[in-house]
């Protein structure tokens, strides 16, 4: 149903320190470019933090918010929390009591990267689907399981929406555009920040058979790695591996030097490495919890792989994992040196 023309959509983006800039603008981007379209206020939005002021984001930008306590919630018809680095520190006394005034008084919530763990946290998305960054997926599901979480680029869930981010924020928004508005004027706003193809809301972050660049690998090579991808808690043997993917052990050997650069077994054990990091950094799992979870029986063996990965033990990782800094590299992390 389109919502009366004279009527405006209040949005409200709560951006959290260290806010990814560039999903947050991608939201935000086909309400203006509607407004400025048709000459009407369709949308009208505001960015709060907590406190206010000048608030910065994970790539050093920045941008004025107002504080939590100026607002009127009851005037707010969409809020989106906005959250990258930590999210688990962001969810304070204040916060969590403004969202459930959001939520109580109608409006619909939603998240940006990962501010779902935020909505989680605050017990607003138990029993819901909800996405966030692939990179988050698996601590999301550890530390939340009453939140059914799924790799697709954005989720609407009723009065509940979540975003990966990145990109697909642009697609987030312009889906909820056209909820609203109609698809012509969410098409006229796509052409306009030139978003040539609107991703509904069943696209996976990552799709089969696709390369960002256009680089294709043999098809035998994603099966295999598609195979050990499904079996990271529970590692199989490279021969099953093979005989799943239909190839032979040289084969596939011979495959992984030309695209890869690494062994089958290396490949294998460095994504597991990969998933740990991500529970190890994200969430507060015993770290021999970690461990089983990766694939890794043995905590000695697991730590000693870890740090020959990531450069340091997974202990001191928690801590010096968790603090954003210029130009990390994930997941490979070596602290600046001095």
């Amino acid at each position: 149903m389109t919502q009366d023309m004279q009527v405006s959509t209040r949005v409200l983006v709560i951006v959290a320190p260290s806010f990814n800039m560039a999903a947050t603008m991608a939201f935000i981007d086909p309400f203006r470019a509607a407004n400025y379209l048709d000459g009407k206020p369709y949308f009208k939005w505001d960015f709060v933090s907590e406190a206010g002021g000048f608030c910065v984001s994970s790539n050093g930008a920045g941008i004025e918010t107002q504080p939590l306590d100026a607002l009127s919630f009851t005037e707010a018809d969409i809020a989106i929390v906005s959250s990258s680095w930590t999210p688990e520190r962001h969810l304070t006394s204040k916060l969590g009591t403004a969202l459930r005034k959001l939520a109580r008084s109608g409006a619909t919530l939603g998240a940006l990267d990962t501010g779902a763990f935020i909505l989680a946290q605050a017990g607003l998305l138990n029993g819901r689907r909800a996405t966030v960054h692939y990179e988050h997926i698996d601590a999301l599901q550890e530390l939340y399981p009453e939140v059914e979480v799924v790799e697709n680029l954005y989720v609407m869930d009723g009065n509940r929406l979540t975003c990966c981010g990145g990109s697909a924020a642009t697609d987030f928004g312009l889906q909820i555009l056209q909820g609203i508005h109609g698809s012509a004027l969410a098409n006229a706003a796509a052409r306009y920040v030139f978003h040539d193809r609107l991703r509904g809301p069943t696209e996976q972050q990552q799709p089969q058979g696709t390369e960002p660049l256009g680089t294709t690998v043999p098809a035998k090579l994603k099966t295999a790695i598609q195979v050990m991808e499904a079996n990271l808690e529970e590692p199989i043997p490279v021969p099953q591996i093979c005989k799943r993917a239909g190839i032979s052990h040289r084969q596939l050997d011979r495959l992984f030097a030309t695209y890869i650069k690494k062994t089958p077994a290396l490949y294998y054990r460095d994504i597991r490495l990969d998933r740990a990091r991500g529970l190890v950094t994200q969430t507060e799992l015993p770290i021999a919890e970690v461990a089983l979870a990766s694939g890794f029986s043995s905590p000695v063996h697991f730590s000693r792989a870890y740090k020959e990965r990531f450069g340091l033990p997974p202990t001191r990782d928690r801590v010096e994992g968790r603090v954003p800094f210029e130009f990390r590299a994930w997941p490979m992390h070596r602290k600046p040196k001095d």
